[in-house]
């Protein structure tokens, strides 16, 4: 009986220190709690993730815990802080918690799916995080614009809005060129200053503004303009569209270019003029008129052109009517062709002469005063 007591005792002896062994070993891996409220997120490629940890002790004592990361995917970076400082290791008093922060970087060359990775504190339980890459990462660059057409004349300034994107791990020098044809002025500006060229950090945006003016007589048309931002490793282009609805200008003059003449009191002229398109557009319905001094009178033959197409002339004459009591001197005349999209002038400078009756009857007084003169002295000389 005494035997049978005695193995007893010690069966139930060794059962008890397996089972404090056990407990003991519950209570060393439970003792640590790592925990963060968001352990599965979604982010595209190139994205940081930041996790605020807490290191909690639930035993009564203190404990000093090897902290690390596990499992992080290859080409992923991460840094591990506490108090702003690096860490691997870190110790909390029996009750209390402390907190660390983790910051994964996701690469821009990354397939689309889950990462899981492990933040270790001893051998305590690990907190698994997972990390969703929402599509495929690239190695690329972005260049985009809302807008890219307008419409306008061929005297307008076309201004383009466009997005420049790095999304490179690594700083960019982008050069910056238009394929336009000759007689085209593309600018670019970045930072309200004109610019070839534009630097950028890994994974940064700017917005780029592109201000395009065409040739002055070039045809209307639509004209593509592509742009382009390049480095030594990535290429990004943007295609450019400005539709040009014609230029509108003409110019009236003489077909010499001699714009005076001479005219004689009452006397009238055909003065000979040319309407030119100088536009890239058809001018319809050119009106012409004329501003001249009080009682002069100016008729223009024909009144009015109905077309004149890009680059032609038409010859139009006006006859001028001059006072029959202007004075000799210079006049001036003021003529305009117009329409509602252009408008041309020309100042025509009149020398007023003396009609030649008042000529001849001012060499008769000349002649008479002069003979009465002769007349006198002859009668009165001798005396």
């Amino acid at each position: 009986m005494t035997i049978r007591k005695h193995l007893f005792m010690l069966i139930l002896a060794v059962f008890n220190g397996i089972t404090t062994f056990g407990n003991a070993t519950v209570l060393r891996s439970d003792s640590v709690t790592l925990y963060t409220p968001y352990t599965k997120i979604a982010v595209p490629p190139g994205e940081s993730v930041d996790y605020a940890i807490d290191l909690i002790n639930n035993s009564k004592e203190m404990l000093n815990k090897d902290i690390s990361v596990s499992g992080i995917p290859k080409g992923w970076k991460y840094t591990l802080k506490s108090g702003g400082w690096s860490i691997s290791r870190m110790a909390v008093l029996p009750g209390e918690r402390k907190s660390l922060s983790l910051k994964v970087d996701v690469p821009y060359q990354v397939n689309k799916g889950s990462y899981s990775f492990k933040v270790n504190a001893g051998d305590s339980n690990p907190l698994v995080l997972v990390v969703t890459v929402s599509e495929k990462g690239t190695y690329e660059t972005e260049f985009a614009t809302n807008q890219p057409n307008m419409q306008g004349s061929s005297t307008a300034t076309f201004t383009f809005t466009t997005t420049l994107k790095n999304r490179t791990a690594e700083q960019q020098l982008y050069s910056l060129t238009a394929e336009a044809s000759r007689g085209w002025n593309v600018i670019f500006k970045a930072d309200y200053k004109q610019v070839t060229s534009v630097e950028m950090g890994a994974n940064t945006t700017k917005d780029i503004t592109i201000e395009i003016n065409p040739p002055a007589l070039i045809e209307a048309g639509t004209y593509r303009i592509p742009v382009s931002a390049r480095t030594n490793t990535t290429t990004a282009n943007v295609q450019l569209e400005v539709v040009i609805t014609g230029s509108f200008s003409m110019e009236l003059t003489t077909p010499t270019g001699l714009l005076s003449t001479n005219l004689t009191a009452g006397d009238d002229k055909r003065l000979e003029l040319i309407v030119r398109n100088t536009g890239s557009s058809p001018l319809t319905g050119i009106n012409l008129s004329a501003t001249a001094p009080p009682n002069w009178n100016v008729v223009f033959e024909p009144k009015k052109i109905d077309n004149l197409l890009p680059g032609k002339i038409e010859q139009i004459f006006a006859t001028l009517k001059a006072d029959k009591k202007a004075m000799p001197g210079d006049y001036i005349i003021n003529l305009e062709a117009r329409t509602p999209e252009a408008t041309s002038k020309a100042t025509i400078r009149i020398s007023v002469l003396t009609p030649m009756l008042w000529g001849w009857i001012g060499v008769l007084v000349i002649v008479f005063a002069i003979g009465s003169v002769y007349y006198l002295f002859r009668k009165y000389g001798r005396r």
